[in-house]
């Protein structure tokens, strides 16, 4: 199975902004915006529908531990064994470093696991905040002010972590000098059943296609903004992708729904196959 979830649409209540929605359904900013883009984001219309992209393919990677895919802001966590031998997966909406703070490719582990983390302020970062005027202390103590939030799951990566945070509005953005925020409640649910030395793959994928029911879907995510010069090779990318998955399967592809799939980016798998059974005839 390579596809978890499902969608679903709601009715937004006059009270409701996006990102209030968002938080409720363990969305990130981005998420919800690129699937709602008729939407606004503060002021939604009362009764207003609102789609939520809760439906999700698994990134290519080894199905253990953490896999993080930074254009889709979403980490997937592999734990224990279900039905069929097939792995249990959860997975969070995150932040992650911003342009010129990039979050590390590459696959890592977690080192150490820290309950009520103190924050030591990197010199770099030190230097920033200095030049912005507003200077950083060498270290700050638990409490409301820490950016680290209550939980913080250190990777063998030097300085980069998996934690908390004070500004869980700003989860599923590009907002962090490189580590990867989680909504409070999402790494209070994950910190007490992911064991040190958990293997964390950072991967790098706008484009996934995954199977289910005999059915090739297609996912695409905006490119990182570096590299949004590329765009125009997105097409080369998932056509090359569709073509390897499908291998020797009989299954005409939708052109037309891969064609929008590319040009919306809103995250959303679509079904790009019709199936044909034995004995079909074009």
């Amino acid at each position: 199975v390579d596809l978890i979830g499902t969608t679903e649409t709601i009715k937004s209540l006059s009270e409701d902004t996006l990102l209030d929605i968002a938080r409720y359904f363990d969305l990130g900013q981005n998420e919800i915006l690129l699937a709602n883009p008729n939407v606004d984001r503060w002021l939604p219309q009362k009764g207003s529908e609102v789609l939520l992209p809760t439906r999700y393919i698994l990134p290519r990677a080894e199905r253990k531990g953490v896999v993080l895919n930074l254009p889709e802001m979403r980490l997937y966590y592999f734990h224990s064994v279900g039905e069929e031998n097939q792995p249990m997966v959860t997975t969070y909406p995150v932040s992650i470093g911003r342009m010129d703070w990039n979050t590390p490719l590459g696959t890592a582990r977690i080192e150490k696991k820290d309950m009520n983390p103190v924050w030591r302020p990197p010199e770099s970062l030190k230097l920033e905040a200095l030049a912005a005027g507003d200077p950083l202390p060498d270290i700050v103590f638990p409490g409301p002010d820490n950016p680290l939030g209550n939980y913080a799951l250190r990777l063998s990566i030097p300085g980069y972590l998996i934690h908390s945070t004070n500004k869980p509005y700003g989860v599923g953005m590009r907002v962090t000098h490189g580590c990867v925020r989680m909504y409070p409640e999402d790494i209070e649910e994950l910190f007490p059943i992911i064991p040190v030395r958990t293997m964390v793959q950072i991967v790098n994928q706008p484009i996934k296609v995954g199977w289910q029911n005999k059915t090739l879907f297609l996912e695409v995510h905006p490119l990182m903004d570096e590299e949004q010069a590329q765009n125009e090779d997105m097409t080369c990318m998932a056509y090359e992708m569709i073509l390897t998955a499908i291998e020797d399967e009989a299954a005409i592809l939708d052109i037309k729904t891969i064609k929008k799939a590319l040009q919306e980016q809103n995250g959303i798998p679509v079904p790009i196959t019709i199936f044909v059974s034995e004995g079909f005839e074009f």
